[in-house]
């Protein structure tokens, strides 16, 4: 009976897919807590964000937490929307899994999370990069079974994969470096992260968004452990993340020569954007871009039950706990990306990115 079911299914999704074309947005997320949808809910792990008041204006959960590490929407929440997604693509450890895979894609994302392997084991579990992508090797696995490999590498050439992962690298270095010098890590870094880029490209991926990180000397975290004035943010931390977002970019750019027309990896300038919305922050209708609105301003800065002191008016803050942006803030940033000039992405914005056909 079982095998019975599984044939109809997948004469199914054989059918909609040959005679049915999907308009809709797809996308695959790795990443980092900046992105995670939920994936840490089902992990042994210190970093979560599954209790309340995270979660507190996410509208499709009623308020009630999801794991996302902030109040509301995340950038790659609010992006989706903004191109037509049914629906946001669902954590790739929830009981969902793969089901949605065709019309809404994954979030592979987990906080804690980086670049490299090592990166966030004091938080004990998490999903590091190279995990995530083997995650998405299953899933395309189960996509050839579904659907075969031509309706797989056509739904892969027009998703839009994004990776929004290295800040906690960054803050791990700070705290953990040793004696490895700072060029040296960075190289370290972007040769990883380009190793996981090729590696998604030779699985069928053609629509690449890379965040660059943002400026992490002004997120409440670095400046109170570094005790750096209100106002203010640590140079040494964000001359850190320049030069490495700099050579990230270069590196971008070079790939994007060596692949062709084929493909194309876009540039996502998070640090300039974010950064103008903390030097300018009253422009934007904020009236505090230093402290958290929610865990308080000194360590260990705990925003994990429902006392938790939380701001009156999420909208007028910049940060919702001592790392992550608000919703409010995700919202500059996300137009941005979707339709700003060579300055907020490069070569193209997300939304020519998505609109773009190959040849």
């Amino acid at each position: 009976m079982e095998t019975l079911l599984l044939s109809i299914f997948s004469l199914y999704m054989f059918l909609h897919f040959q005679f049915v074309p999907c308009f809709c947005f797809t996308s695959f997320l790795f990443g980092d807590s900046l992105v995670d949808a939920g994936n840490n809910n089902y992990l042994l792990t210190l970093s979560k964000a599954d209790t309340p008041p995270y979660g507190i204006d996410f509208t499709p959960s009623g308020g009630h937490p999801t794991g996302r590490f902030t109040n509301g929407r995340t950038i790659a929440d609010i992006v989706g929307e903004a191109l037509g997604a049914k629906s946001f693509p669902p954590p790739y450890l929830g009981p969902d899994g793969d089901v949605n895979v065709f019309d809404t894609g994954i979030n592979y994302a987990s906080g804690a999370s980086g670049i490299l392997d090592g990166t966030g084991t004091l938080f004990i579990g998490r999903l590091p990069l190279n995990v995530q992508i083997s995650y998405f090797e299953k899933t395309r696995e189960y996509m050839v079974n579904i659907v075969g490999e031509n309706s797989t590498s056509s739904l892969l050439k027009e998703a839009i994969f994004s990776l929004t992962v290295g800040s906690n690298d960054i803050i791990n270095y700070f705290q953990f470096s040793g004696n490895v010098s700072p060029l040296a890590f960075q190289d370290f870094m972007v040769s990883n992260l380009t190793m996981q880029l090729k590696r998604l490209h030779d699985l069928g991926a053609r629509k690449f968004v890379v965040i660059g990180i943002g400026p992490l000397g002004c997120i409440p975290f670095i400046r109170a452990i570094n005790l750096i004035p209100g106002g203010e943010c640590s140079a040494k931390v964000n001359d850190f993340v320049s030069s490495y977002n700099q050579k990230l970019k270069q590196e971008l750019h070079q790939m994007n020569i060596e692949m062709g027309p084929n493909a194309i990896f876009v540039y996502a300038n998070s640090y300039d954007i974010f950064r103008e919305i903390i030097l300018n922050y009253p422009h934007y209708g904020f009236e505090n871009s230093d402290g958290p609105c929610c865990g308080g301003y000194v360590p260990p800065f705990f925003c994990y039950n429902t006392t938790s002191t939380v701001c009156k008016d999420r909208k007028t803050y910049v940060f919702w706990d001592a790392y992550h942006p608000t919703e409010a803030a995700n919202l500059i940033v996300a137009d941005k990306l979707l339709n700003g000039d060579k300055t907020n992405c490069s070569p193209i914005n997300i939304r020519q990115l998505y609109n773009h056909d190959f040849i």
